[in-house]
């Protein structure tokens, strides 16, 4: 997200190292050192709960993380009793991976619920095992009427606002639980590295928030173990685990993850970091982030892992989760007449062109981590997204959005639907050709939604060159709004199985859909 003012009046009469600020109603892991002591007695625990990424119709990542060495073994039933179980067994959960696995499960049936349990063995005696976590997940459907429900958002303790106990943590989760969807979408800023968290903060009515506080969120993260940290701190709240465990997700990435608008080869000029190459702020967050969630990172031709990918889910419904933050240039007035590397770099855009393609899925939704035509701003000259303010021609990083459009339009893709958050409000732009500057592409809409847990934002300016029309927006009038004075924001996409219409709710906390539209499939220009 751009740069903005982080808490409006900080309490600073020290932060709680090591130790934690909460009430009774939380129920917490211990959290006194960054990596498990290995002199524990007793049996493996597991009491950072469980998580499950990445499923398809036969396939799901189970995740767990342990408080010492031990080995990861997975069992899966159709039912709750595990009568009839499959085992599998997973890793060697050690300090090289913070003590932390995943466990692929392979041969699922389709669209069914799946009962799992997480188990952790004593590498050095087997037999001594400590009590299974358990958790549920379904599958992709098969069949194209058994339609899909999902929910979108992103932006989790930002701005200072983290866990507080003395409304319950993120009770945001609990809502979204209950709605039961077949997956959580995060659109990114999973995180915030950058971002201090506080005892406590006044807000401007005078009132006090308060923060469960850790060692590792009382300054920047620089080290391995502080992003780590940054990791494992959302992790404490109960609400949070209750969900990963019944809820899985596709994770994506965005800047929050590693430092605010950061960019390939960045050095900063940050008085707070004594490591000033983004590059190697961005190398630990990798690691940190692929052994804190259960993605199916692919490997590209270089060997290394990579964020983007198409998460398949039935008939119905292609999910393409872009990384614009990896592979992007420089940050600057974005006015250059020829721009190849753009936002999502050469490689990727050639990868999201043909995956759009091949897909035969009745729904494309593209989950971009940031917005298309709304201006984000980096300082005063700079530009952080696609968008800057220019409503002509496309130039700088709207060049490789416009070649995208164009060959969505060419070659009569259907279905697309770009979801994103990032900005810390929701809306709902329309884009069409006849009020662009650039007009060789087919009309399509873009949703934001967020954030979970973080400060709210004014809305952003419109950039007219892809010719968005803002048919809603849902922002306050003043910057950094606490979750403690407004309802926090996520989005539901509902694809129905018999007529294929794709439902979109913009959703607040507390059960009010702010704004709906039904799209149906396969048409142009809705």
């Amino acid at each position: 997200m751009p740069n903005r003012p982080l808490v409006p009046s900080l309490d600073r009469r020290g932060v709680l190292r090591g130790s934690l600020a909460v009430s009774a109603a939380l129920s917490l892991p211990a959290v006194g050192a960054a990596a498990p002591a290995f002199a524990l007695s007793g049996r493996p625990r597991a009491a950072w709960g469980v998580q499950v990424g990445d499923v398809t119709a036969s396939s799901a990542l189970v995740w767990v993380r342990s408080d010492r060495p031990a080995r990861m073994i997975v069992e899966t039933s159709a039912t709750e009793s595990f009568r009839r179980s499959r085992t599998w067994h997973g890793p060697l959960l050690g300090a090289g991976s913070d003590f932390t696995g995943t466990t692929p499960l392979y041969g699922l049936p389709a669209g069914e619920q799946v009962h799992y349990r997480v188990t952790l063995a004593d590498p050095a005696d087997p037999r001594r095992t400590g009590r299974p976590v358990h958790g549920t997940f379904r599958t992709a459907p098969a069949r194209r009427r058994d339609g899909v429900r999902f929910l979108w958002s992103g932006d989790i303790a930002g701005q200072g606002w983290g866990i507080n106990p003395d409304i319950g943590g993120y009770t945001v989760y609990e809502e979204m639980r209950r709605l039961d969807p077949d997956f959580f979408l995060c659109s990114g800023d999973n995180i915030y590295a950058d971002g201090v968290i506080e005892p406590s903060v006044t807000l401007p009515d005078g009132r006090v928030w308060r923060n469960v506080t850790t060692e590792e969120k009382s300054k920047v993260a620089e080290t391995l173990a502080e992003y780590r940290g940054n990791f494992r701190y959302n992790l404490l709240d109960t609400n949070l685990r209750r969900f990963n465990a019944q809820v899985p997700s596709i994770v994506q990435w965005d800047d929050h993850e590693v430092r605010n608008n950061w960019y390939p080869g960045q050095i900063l000029d940050d008085s707070r970091y004594t490591e000033k190459n983004i590059d190697v702020l961005a190398a630990r967050s990798t690691r940190a982030f692929r052994e804190y969630f259960p993605v199916s990172t692919l490997r590209a031709a270089s060997g290394e892992g990579r964020m983007h990918r198409v998460v398949r889910h039935g008939p119905l419904l292609d999910v393409f989760v872009l990384d614009m933050r990896s592979f992007r240039n420089a940050n600057s007035p974005g006015r250059q007449p020829d721009d190849a590397t753009g936002i999502l770099g050469a490689g990727q855009l050639r990868w999201l062109e043909q995956e759009l393609s091949r897909s035969r899925a009745v729904w494309k939704v593209i989950a971009a981590d940031m917005p298309l035509g709304l201006v984000v701003t980096d300082g005063a000259t700079d530009f952080e997204a696609v968008a800057q303010g220019d409503p002509g021609q496309p130039l700088g990083r709207e060049l490789q959005i416009a070649e995208l459009l164009r060959y969505i339009k060419h070659r009569r893709i259907t279905g697309t639907v770009w979801l994103t958050a990032d900005v810390h409000y929701t809306s709902a732009q329309h884009y069409v050709p006849e009020r662009a500057a650039f007009k060789d592409f087919a009309p399509f809409w873009e949703f934001v939604s967020g954030p979970l847990a973080a400060g709210q934002f004014p809305a952003n300016a419109l950039d007219a060159t892809f010719g968005p029309d803002r048919v809603f927006v849902r922002a306050p009038d003043r910057a950094n709004v606490s979750p403690m004075e407004s309802p926090q924001l996520f989005g539901e996409v509902d694809i129905d199985g018999d007529s294929g219409e794709l439902t979109v709710r913009l959703r607040a906390q507390g059960g009010s859909v702010l704004f709906s539209k039904v799209l149906r499939p396969g048409l142009v220009g809705q």
